[in-house]
């Protein structure tokens, strides 16, 4: 039966659209008036390692972005006859940081250099030196300053530089902007005034000078935007970009382009203080949002802000879910062998409820996830492995919940330092992601990791692709309310979702593991240097 409430929102041009493009799959919700999601399209790509750096091409961004519009389109027309003429608002989103910069006939000079590349060690180095502060590898400033320190000869030539987010929302607004919470990915941004610290942009400039460019640091950046602020609209141009058929129509107002931890914090009602999340996927990041500024720089923990500006505490994984997939693969593999009919989705939920009955601390067996390299943890490049002693206990149970565990190691790490050195204080952090898809599995184990209550709401499997739709909401919705309480009050409505609260013994076993973790890396890194 068709939602006639749905169609009648689609046909006159009230839905919200949000798209993301993560790391494995480019995704669209529409939502309607009252925030619900009531169709989705969505694309499946890979990144790929082009000359030693992990790359998307740009051919591929944008036919991943018709195609998954296509996708969306076609749910509309099978649930509800009609077509997408029109749209309230629009938002995009993507992961953050990396490198895209393009010269003055907005050509891209380079590929596209992922948050995934660790290629930027001695950048990242000599800026938090200079910054006294800490700056991850994967920063657009990192990628930028490693270009000139390798002196490559697209540098000279740069008139823009932006995020895959920026630069699908420049394309298609013809507006050069980006989310501030974006923007501090790029290089780091003063809460107090929401846009690029200007202490730092200027001992940048002072540290380049010499070498003549004919740009400044703050000529290549996008403008820096809050949440509700205006980014533009869809120009004609931009709209036959993201629909091939012709159907929409140009003129909808886009709200600030966000990266995937701002929307992950939007998805799960993160934005206030003393509220955190953690996004578990093909990577993992924690964000917590600070009362204050952390007493020293740490080199695992970067700062952020919320979409409108407010200091994040954020722990970046490079790698969660992606060897526990292919150990999954083999046990597909294995059933296909038997003639055994194939459902994934039953395999995972046997498999990840089966851990539950591990051992705590997994009988002894170790899991290292580590497909590319692992900042936190010091390792440029990385190998997934599997490690046992033949005392340990090697059963299917222990096998899966050391892969559980093994998925967020650096993750706990990380939040090890904000929880138990600087005391910060946190009232609820909520989950979402793949890796919480298996109700009250994931949700358990991030609990034994982290030592607290963890929540995972209904709506935690719509992800990042519906909080950017809900920034575009807020951005025609918002009635002069802070972000915070539009979320609390209009979205969320006081819902907090299920919660699940650590056992006394999954905590000591997660320590008892994590301790074994640490003291197996050298392992990892002989596995790096030998294959």
């Amino acid at each position: 039966m068709i939602d006639m409430e749905a169609k009648k929102t689609i046909e006159a041009g009230k839905a919200i659209l949000g798209i993301e493009f993560g790391s494995t799959r480019i995704k669209a919700v529409l939502i309607d008036e009252d925030n619900k999601p009531i169709a989705q399209g969505a694309f499946e790509w890979e990144n790929q390692l082009v000359d030693g750096l992990w790359t998307y091409g740009i051919d591929l961004i944008w036919k991943g972005l018709q195609d998954c519009y296509i996708d969306l389109r076609r749910d509309v027309l099978q649930q509800y006859g009609c077509e997408i003429e029109s749209l309230a608002a629009i938002g995009f989103s993507a992961m953050m940081h990396g490198y895209m910069a393009f010269n003055e006939k907005q050509e891209i000079l380079v590929p596209f250099r992922t948050w995934r590349n660790t290629n930027t060690g001695k950048a990242a180095a000599e800026l938090s030196k200079l910054f006294n502060y800490n700056i991850p590898l994967r920063w657009s400033i990192s990628h930028l300053y490693q270009c000139i320190l390798d002196g490559e000869k697209h540098v000279p030539s740069i008139k823009y530089l932006t995020t895959l987010a920026g630069y699908v929302h420049w394309q298609l607004t013809g507006q050069f902007v980006l989310g501030v919470g974006d923007a501090s990915g790029m290089i780091p941004v003063d809460p107090a005034t929401k846009t690029y610290d200007t202490e730092m942009v200027r001992k940048f400039d002072e540290l380049i000078a010499p070498k003549g460019f004919p740009w400044k640091l703050l000529d290549i950046l996008p403008k820096s935007l809050s949440a509700g602020e205006n980014a533009g609209c869809l120009t004609p141009e931009g709209a036959k970009l993201l629909d091939v058929s012709g159907h929409l129509k140009a003129g909808v107002p886009l709200c600030p382009p966000e990266g995937d931890a701002g929307t992950g914090m939007v998805a799960t009602n993160a934005v206030k203080q003393r509220t955190g999340n953690v996004s578990a996927g093909t990577s993992s990041f924690s964000m917590i949002v600070l009362e204050k500024p952390l007493s020293k720089p740490y080199e695992p923990i970067d700062l952020v802000t919320t979409p409108d500006g407010s200091l994040v505490a954020m722990v970046h994984c490079n790698n969660c879910t992606s060897d526990i997939n292919a150990w999954v693969g083999l046990f597909k593999e294995y059933q296909q062998m038997l003639g055994v009919p194939v459902d994934m989705g039953e395999i995972y939920k046997k498999l990840f409820n089966k851990a539950l009955e591990g051992d705590a601390d997994c009988g002894g067996l170790m899991a290292y996830n580590y497909v590319s390299g692992e900042p936190v943890t010091g390792l440029a490049e990385g190998r997934p492995l599997f490690v046992r002693s033949a005392t340990d206990k090697f059963n299917l149970a222990n096998l899966m919940r050391a892969q559980l565990y093994g998925a967020i190691g650096v993750l706990k790490i990380g939040n090890d330092i904000l929880l138990k050195e600087e005391n910060v204080k946190v009232d609820r952090i909520t989950g979402h992601g793949g890796y919480f898809k298996t109700a009250g599995a994931g949700q358990r184990v991030l609990a034994a990791a982290l030592n607290s209550p963890i929540s995972v709401m209904e709506t935690a499997g719509e992800g990042g692709a519906w909080g950017i739709a809900l920034l575009a909401g807020y951005l025609i919705n918002n009635k002069g309310k802070s972000l915070a309480d539009y979320l609390e009050e209009d979205v969320f409505a006081g819902n907090t979702g299920t919660s699940v609260v650590p056992s006394a013994e999954d905590v000591a076993g997660f320590e008892r593991y994590i301790e074994n973790y640490k003291k197996c890396l050298p392992i990892e890194q002989a596995a790096v240097e030998c294959k």
